[in-house]
Order: C-alpha cells, then sequence, then structure tokens
C-alpha cells in the first residue's frame, strides 16, 4: 500500500508540474498582461471595450454560433434517431454514423475552402444548381462553415446517450393510448433534453471559439477569433489588448462549461435499459431514412469538391482530369517536409498524451490518495475544457516568447496534450472505474507489487480504451490550428498552419491535396487503431470463453 501511495504520488507530482508550467502560469501571465503596465491599470479593458468594433464582433460571434448550434443540433437529432429508432439496414446505418463523424477528420481551415469552392460564383454546387444562393463571405459562410464543424460533436453526445435511453417506455406508452406525437416526447425528447441542451452548448463553444473557419470565409464579417489574431499577429501587434480579447473570449467559455456540468443533474439515469425490437414500421424507417440521408448528401455535397479539384488541370476554367497538382505536391520537399512535422506531431502528442491521461485517471479511478489529489485532477481537466485552443496559443506566446522552447515541436506537442487533456483522462476514467476494483489489492496479496499489476493486468485490459485515446490525440493534433497558428515558426511549420500560408499566395489547389492527405492519414489510423482494439476484444472474450469451457 505504501508502495501504491509512493508511486501514486509520483505520478501526481508529474501530472501537476507539467499543468503548472504549461496551463497555470502562461494563463496567469496572459492574464496578469491584461492588466500591467509599469503597474496595475484598467486602460486595456476600458479601450477594448470601448471600441465599437468590439462589441460588434462579440455580437456577430454570439448570433452566428447561436444559429449554428442550433442547427447542428437539430441535424444530428435527425441522423442519430435514424441510427437508433428505425429498422434501417445496419450497413446504412454504418454510413451515416460514418457521414456524421467525416468533418472531424479535417482542419476546419478546409471547410472554409471547400465551402468558397462549392458555392462561391463559380463553385461545383454553383455550377451544378446554375445560380448562387447566398453570399459566403460573411455570416452564412461562417453559419454553414460552422453547421459542419459542430455536427459531430453533436451527433456523438446524442448518438452515445441514445444507447442507454429505455425504450421500453415506447410501450409503455402506446399502450396507455397516446398519440404519435406525446409517444414522441415521452419516449425520446424528454429523455435526451438534457443532451440535447449539452449539444447545443458544446457546438456553441466550438463555434464560437474556432479560428480556422473565420480565416477562410469570414471576410468583413467580424467575429472574436478574427478580432484576437489581428490583434495579436496583424500589421502593428497590441499584446495588451490582445490579452484583454483573449481574456474576454475566456468567459462563454467557462460559462459554457458551467452550464454542461448543471445539465448533468437533468440527465435521466435508467436502473435497467430494457432491450425492446422496434416494431416494423415502412413509413417511419423511410422518412427518417431520408432524413438522415439528407444530412449525409449535404455534408458529402460539400466536402465533394475535396475529390474534384485536386484533380482537374485548372478550376473552374479546364476541368480536364489531370495528375498535376498532386504530383507538385509529392515533388514539393519543403510540402512533404510539413506534412512529416504534423505525422511526427501528432504521434508525440497521441503517445505522451494518452499515458499522461492514463496516469491522470489511475489516480482518480484506482488509487487510495486522499480526495485533495483526485479533486486537483478533476480540475485541471475542467480548466482545459473551459480554454480555448486561441486562448491557450496567445498565453503560449506570452510564456514562452524569447525562451528555448520558442518555436520549437516540444512546445507545440505540450500545447496539443494540454488542449485536449480533458476528453482523453474522462474516457481513461471511465474505463479504467469498469475494470474490476480488486486486481491491485489480490496482486498485492500474492506478493505483485502495484506497477508490475498496473503493466501485467491493468493495462493489458484497457488496451482498447488506450488505443481509443491515442487514436483521439492524434486527430486532433493532424487537424488543429487554433493553438498553434500562435507558436508554430518557420521551421515548425505544420500542415494546417501552412494552409494558412498559401491561402495568402491563393495556392488552393495545394491546400485540398494536403487536405485530402490530412483525411487520409487520420481515417488509417483511426481504422487501424479501432482493427486493432477489435482483435484485442476479440482476444480477451475467447479467453474468457475458454475458461468456462475449462470449469
Amino acid at each position: 500500500m505504501k508502495g501504491q501511495q509512493k508511486e501514486l504520488k509520483g505520478i501526481f507530482w508529474i501530472l501537476f508540474a507539467v499543468f503548472l508550467v504549461f496551463l497555470l502560469i502562461p494563463f496567469c501571465l496572459l492574464f496578469g498582461k491584461s492588466f500591467w503596465d509599469d503597474g496595475i491599470t484598467g486602460t486595456f479593458y476600458h479601450s477594448v471595450l470601448q471600441q465599437k468594433d468590439f462589441f460588434t464582433a462579440l455580437c456577430n460571434s454570439f448570433q452566428v454560433a447561436a444559429a449554428a448550434a442550433a442547427t447542428a443540433t437539430v441535424l444530428a437529432f435527425l441522423v442519430a434517431y435514424a441510427v437508433h429508432y428505425t429498422l434501417l439496414p445496419s450497413r446504412f446505418k454504418g454510413f451515416l454514423r460514418f457521414v456524421a463523424t467525416l468533418p472531424m477528420f479535417l482542419p476546419t481551415i478546409t471547410y472554409g475552402f471547400a465551402i468558397i469552392y462549392s458555392f462561391g460564383k463559380q463553385g461545383l454546387l454553383t455550377r451544378i444548381l446554375g445560380r448562387q444562393f447566398f453570399d459566403l463571405y460573411g455570416f452564412w459562410g461562417l453559419f454553414l462553415g460552422y453547421v459542419i464543424y459542430t455536427i459531430p460533436v453533436a451527433f456523438l453526445l446524442l448518438h452515445n446517450t441514445m444507447k442507454f435511453v429505455d425504450k421500453k417506455t415506447f410501450l409503455v406508452s402506446k399502450t396507455m393510448g397516446d398519440r404519435a406525437i406525446s409517444t414522441f416526447w415521452v419516449a425520446v425528447v424528454r429523455p435526451l433534453l438534457g443532451t440535447f441542451a449539452g449539444a447545443f452548448i458544446q457546438a456553441f463553444f466550438l463555434s464560437f471559439t474556432d479560428f480556422g473557419i473565420p480565416a477562410s470565409v469570414g471576410g468583413n464579417y467580424d467575429v472574436i477569433a478574427t478580432m484576437l489574431y489581428n490583434q495579436m499577429l496583424g500589421g502593428i501587434p497590441d499584446f495588451h489588448r490582445g490579452a484583454v480579447i483573449a481574456i474576454c473570449m475566456l468567459i462563454p467559455s467557462v460559462v459554457s462549461i458551467l452550464l454542461l456540468q448543471l445539465l448533468e443533474r437533468w440527465n435521466i439515469r435508467y436502473q435497467k435499459i430494457s432491450q425492446v425490437e422496434l416494431s416494423k414500421n415502412r413509413v417511419r424507417d423511410l422518412g427518417w431514412g431520408l432524413a438522415g440521408l439528407a444530412v449525409a448528401v449535404f455534408l458529402l455535397s460539400v466536402f465533394a469538391v475535396i475529390f474534384v479539384v485536386p484533380f482537374v488541370e485548372e478550376w473552374p476554367y479546364r476541368t480536364g482530369f489531370s495528375l498535376e497538382h498532386v504530383m507538385e505536391v509529392g515533388s514539393d520537399s519543403e510540402l512533404l517536409q510539413v506534412y512529416v512535422h504534423s505525422l511526427l506531431l501528432a504521434a508525440a502528442t497521441a503517445f505522451f498524451g494518452t499515458w499522461l491521461s492514463y496516469g491522470a485517471a489511475l489516480i482518480t479511478a484506482r488509487s487510495t490518495l486522499g480526495a485533495r489529489y483526485k479533486k486537483v485532477v478533476e480540475s485541471l481537466a475542467l480548466m482545459t475544457n473551459a480554454i480555448p485552443g486561441m486562448v491557450l496559443g496567445v498565453a503560449y506566446l506570452f510564456a514562452f516568447s524569447g525562451t528555448s522552447l520558442q518555436n520549437t515541436f516540444l512546445l507545440m506537442m505540450l500545447c496539443n496534450i494540454v488542449h485536449y487533456f480533458s476528453t482523453p483522462y474522462l474516457m481513461m476514467k471511465n474505463a479504467l472505474s469498469k475494470l474490476n476494483a480488486g486486481w491491485e489489492t489480490t496482486a498485492m496479496l500474492m506478493g505483485d507489487s502495484w506497477t508490475k499489476t498496473i503493466f501485467r493486468v491493468v493495462t493489458p485490459n484497457a488496451l482498447p480504451s488506450l488505443l481509443e485515446v491515442f487514436s483521439y490525440y492524434f486527430i486532433n493534433a493532424m487537424v488543429t490550428i487554433s493553438a498553434l497558428i500562435f507558436i508554430a515558426g518557420a521551421r515548425t511549420m505544420v500542415l494546417t498552419t501552412m494552409m494558412k500560408q498559401l491561402q495568402y499566395v491563393n495556392r488552393f489547389h495545394e491546400v485540398f491535396v494536403l487536405s485530402l492527405l490530412i483525411l487520409a492519414t487520420n481515417l488509417a489510423v483511426k481504422a487501424g487503431l479501432s482493427l486493432l482494439a477489435k482483435h484485442r476484444w476479440n482476444h480477451k472474450k475467447e479467453k474468457r470463453e475458454k475458461g468456462r469451457d475449462f470449469v
């Protein structure tokens, strides 16, 4: 027991040191920068809050983020309902699940370029449909990009919750003679109210803090993310006022997280989930199937241009098939080097981030450490969930400029690990809490040390979750831009920051080729790790069955 305490305390202090240096101190410096100028002053807040442009950008951000979040939640519900409450073919349901999560495998800056080449005056969909339906630079371009960006998050939240909704309520409601609309409310909508609100808040938070989409289709429609970027890296940088905008950007994020915590109380939890087969209803299946298909077609139609533009001579003037742009990227040593940078950064982020998340989860889910230790870990996870990537990037810019860590891959890796820590930690915590709680005690009675038990028993059984966490970190490290845009240098460029540079010189063909490269890489890693996790799960199942046969 003493050995366990010593080892767990070691893990705790390593974890705390990482977050002290790469979260708490940078954030304190950011906060101080907004108040300090040869002494404490409120001048910078006063000057920013007096600017009409600031409140215009803030209102624009709230308006477009709220509209996109509401739309994304509704569209995600259509797909999730078609998956869970119909008797549609399993392959079709799998197709809907895949398309609903597809945007997660691409950087948000790609969404903007896809919208331009789909809905612009010479866009693919504009040419097919014969007219341009809206001005894509401004509200509608941002709205469309944010909807695409947040559908996967809203869908996953609703999809995961629907797994645990007791479908027996359908039968009870029908037996009591309720009308169809009443049954729909009682059996589906009411149990999901908390998740609906959570999906909306998460979608709003992501839209409000995203930089990639405004960077490509924002135009003259100012939002808070582009205002922060221009203040920090524009023609005349103003770090003090940039710090103020970053702090203001943090307030809606913190409120969103607090609301999510509050909504946990409203989630319905069932004592037992009844396995009830749905009744056959062709009208229901056709209706919801078409609704889900419409959402899938919408997403695929926007991204179709990514698979077209790189393989034509010169869009939209010469549309003959050509591999010229792919060959150009393949022969460009600089772009290939940047791709290698992205791969190595994503792999390093995933490897070290997975072990850090695992160590944190061991403290809270499988240890006898005091409540204070566990409270600190939970608080750190909550903080990382509340701080937007752009704010973290600005904090790193203040904290590490002029140090040996400036413009290094090590700093970028640590930024990614801290930025995305919350979700991997919760994934590992939930997984470890479900494993046999007596393994460590049994091993100790048999004379094994705690460390041996963790590596020989707990880790192999937690391997599917570890692979899932690795996949999460890798994919997000490949597509992120918000934080890295402030800390990546000329020699540490990655694909997403390179796309921003290519935008300035109108090299959009290369942007789409690189987007395809990111998509293919992420899909390959996700598929490979999923197969490995499935193989591990089947192996464990076979061992259990052999054990029963032996008994």
